[in-house]
């Protein structure tokens, strides 16, 4: 877009790529991560210094923060995200489900609010009926989250559940859903303008999980057809014009029977964002950056194709089968190439991964015009991807790629925690 760029960065990431590729650099702290990435007077500064006017707050730490978009606000600088508003109420999963459900976009069966007491989530769980799945009000990645099958295991479900919540969150408010026994992980990537419009760019497959972390995702769902796609779309777009919601978001959404029951939304840019842009042909980080600028998204929902099929892979610095963290030094790199191929990746020879931060390390991406193209490009991608002086989760992927069931689609959110213990 011919914008110059400054990346900010810890003094463990001193020697990143993106930091090596901006126009300007600069060090905000040191590395942990509440003295630098988490520090909004620092990264204020940076922007400032820099004459820096709109901050891109990525798909982690302060990007859904409703109090680092206010004060982004507050200094005359753009956030390149939604409006303060409605990061708030999406970052708060009752206050978003019932803001869905008065938009009517179908909820899980569930309490209509957090839980005051034990007595209070028996009753609700016997309304509902076992399985219930308990939950963090601010939660996320998997954190919060306990399962009670039968009532004798909800006291023990409601304690642990709210103890990790205030542990994690600073928060111990926890609501009841349903426990769906097969559900497919099915969510809906949009943008919208400040002028009204609203567009959907289809949906990802996050099915592919463990302990609530995705690891592999398709666009689009092996479960979905066009007509499934296309009356979810128009669902959730027409509730976000209602909602008057701005840039990007994801909607997340529990399939099961042909049913869809919303479960959250992310008021950022998503970590599978590629697939998306790979079968769609859209850059949707440019898109943030036009519509945080004020411009119309200057097309409409006809006017999106929907072309082939793509799979991302999550490339974590962890051991294939404990999943225990590897961070080190890379000795060698070689990144796989050829057509449908996109490396996002921040690795290269001689770099350092840190130990402070998440595991993820690079995004394998291919595209073909169909699924078992995709996946033979997938596999053979993998085969390239090489990575020595620490451990990866290829040597994962490439098992998952060789299984009949994947190959087939036939998976829900269970399935890949019953593949791993093989």
């Amino acid at each position: 877009m011919g914008i110059p760029t400054v990346a900010v960065h810890s003094t463990a990431d001193a020697e990143a790529m993106h930091v090596r590729l901006a126009d300007e650099s600069v060090c905000i702290g040191p590395p942990a991560a509440r003295d630098s990435y988490l520090n909004i007077p620092a990264l204020l500064s940076a922007a400032t210094i820099t004459g820096a006017d709109a901050i891109h707050p990525g798909y982690g730490f302060l990007s859904e923060n409703a109090g680092f978009a206010e004060t982004v606000e507050a200094h005359g600088l753009t956030f390149i995200g939604p409006s303060p508003e409605h990061i708030r109420m999406m970052g708060d999963k009752i206050a978003a489900k019932r803001a869905m459900a008065s938009l009517g976009v179908p909820l899980v069966p569930g309490s209509d609010g957090a839980l005051p007491d034990l007595a209070t989530a028996r009753e609700v769980a016997a309304g509902i009926g076992y399985p219930v799945l308990i939950k963090a009000a601010a939660g996320g990645g998997g954190r919060g989250m306990k399962v009670a099958a039968d009532p004798s295991e909800l006291e023990d479900a409601w304690r642990l559940a709210r103890a990790e919540a205030r542990a994690a969150f600073g928060n111990d408010a926890v609501y009841i859903e349903a426990y769906l026994d097969r559900p497919r992980h099915i969510e809906l990537q949009v943008l919208a303008d400040a002028h009204g419009n609203v567009v959907h760019f289809g949906e990802r497959d996050c099915s592919l999980q463990r302990r609530h972390q995705k690891l592999l995702e398709e666009a689009g769902s092996p479960a979905l057809n066009p007509a499934a796609r296309d009356a979810l779309g128009e669902t959730v777009t027409g509730a976000l014009a209602r909602l008057g919601y701005r840039n990007a978001g994801t909607l997340e959404f529990l399939y099961q029977d042909g049913r869809f029951a919303f479960i959250e939304m992310n008021t950022r840019l998503q970590v599978e964002h590629p697939v998306t842009e790979m079968v769609c042909g859209v850059d949707l980080v440019s898109e943030q950056i036009r519509i945080a600028a004020g411009q119309e998204l200057g097309y409409r929902q006809s006017d999106i194709a929907f072309s082939g099929h793509a799979i991302e892979c999550r490339i974590n610095a962890e051991d294939p089968i404990g999943f225990t963290p590897t961070p080190g030094r890379v000795t060698t790199y070689h990144a796989p190439g050829g057509l449908g191929v996109r490396i996002d990746s921040a690795l290269y020879a001689g770099c350092f991964v840190p130990p402070y931060y998440d595991s993820l390390v690079a995004k394998l991406i291919v595209h073909a015009p169909r699924r078992a193209d995709a996946i033979n490009r997938l596999r053979r991608a993998l085969d390239e991807f090489a990575v020595h002086g620490i451990q990866t989760t290829v040597p994962l992927h490439q098992r998952i790629v060789d299984d009949p069931e994947f190959q087939a689609g036939d998976y829900t959110i269970h399935w890949l925690e019953n593949f791993v213990a093989k």
